[in-house]
């Protein structure tokens, strides 16, 4: 099991740009794929992107690429999405999640252990 801690959300002007961060207290931080998913108001949880253990297989939602990218310093024991170009359609509470595998996967049910979740704003 992983205890998993967000930051970085908050309000942005629509076209901005925030980076999130994901603290993992495993030491073996390395053995597990990470992902990144985001839930509006309303409306069901969704992916966002994915990665690897050693972060050379990425996966990105349709709606963020070429906008987010999500990156690993597994020395850190952290996990990273850079966010530009934000959208109004952006806004959620963004969660990133862990699964004991290197299996880089946009299904909920693929992770294991999940963070807090830390929101974001956009205004237009």
């Amino acid at each position: 099991q992983v205890q998993l801690v967000e930051s970085g959300g908050g309000l942005v002007q629509a076209g901005g740009s925030l980076r999130l961060s994901c603290a993992a207290s495993a030491r073996t931080f390395s053995s597990y794929a990470m992902g990144w998913f985001r839930q509006a108001q309303g409306k069901e949880r969704e992916f966002v992107s994915a990665i690897s253990r050693g972060g050379f297989t990425i996966r990105y939602a349709d709606s963020v690429k070429g906008r987010f990218t999500i990156s690993r310093d597994n020395a850190k024991n952290t996990v990273y999405l850079q966010m530009n170009s934000l959208k109004a359609e952006d806004a959620a509470v963004y969660y990133c999640a862990a699964t004991f595998s290197n299996i880089v996967s946009a299904d909920t049910r693929t992770y294991t252990d999940w963070g807090q979740g830390t929101q974001v704003t956009v205004s237009s």
